[in-house]
């Protein structure tokens, strides 16, 4: 793997999300990176290099976040490091795969899509997921109980959804974690 590029990366997504705290930023990108390292380390036939990249860029270009056309943060920096065109294009081809809104019901063909995928959708449940659904709506004025909503639209489908069997087991906790957690909130708000 050429850590030259990763640690480029790593230094050009926190300078990309230097002035976001939603949820979407630096800490969430290295959270998936990891957790697709992860993930990779299960499979001796995986890119674990394209795994990275893709992992490290996957929010670059979130249309919720940057006003850019065709993974153009993305495609800017890999073409200033050198990379093949058709590696980047294997690379945005991941990256384009991971928004849960953009790809209901697709299949994914590659495993590195598979790995990415899953990666991001870890973050999104248990605590940290709870977290950043709160901190997300709160920073676009959200009430808690659009917060709440936001479960029942696509938090509590994830689990069903991964990909991997590493993270389906990770999801089953994480999931029941979030199930308690929504018990918890109906009975203190009197939800119930």
């Amino acid at each position: 793997m050429n850590s030259r590029i990763i640690e480029n990366a790593i230094e050009y997504i926190k300078t990309l999300f230097a002035d976001k705290a939603d949820g979407h930023d630096a800490e969430h990108t290295m959270r998936v990176y990891r957790n697709a390292m992860d993930l990779a380390g299960q499979y001796a036939e995986c890119d674990k290099e394209i795994v990275a990249i893709a992992a490290l860029l996957h929010d670059a270009d979130d249309h919720k976040l940057f006003n850019t056309e065709n993974n153009a943060n993305a495609r800017t920096f890999l073409g200033m490091q050198g990379i093949e065109p058709e590696t980047i294009e294997r690379i945005c081809d991941i990256i384009n795969s991971i928004s849960f809104s953009k790809n209901k019901g697709k299949t994914l063909s590659s495993l590195e899509a598979k790995i990415v995928q899953d990666a991001d959708r870890l973050d999104a449940i248990g605590a940290i997921g709870i977290a950043r659904t709160f901190a997300y709506g709160g920073g676009k004025g959200r009430s808690l109980e659009a917060g709440i909503g936001h479960f029942h639209e696509k938090l509590l489908l994830l689990r069903d959804l991964m990909n991997t069997k590493e993270a389906r087991r990770i999801a089953e906790e994480r999931h029941a974690f979030m199930e308690q957690f929504l018990k918890e909130f109906e009975k203190e708000t009197g939800a119930v």
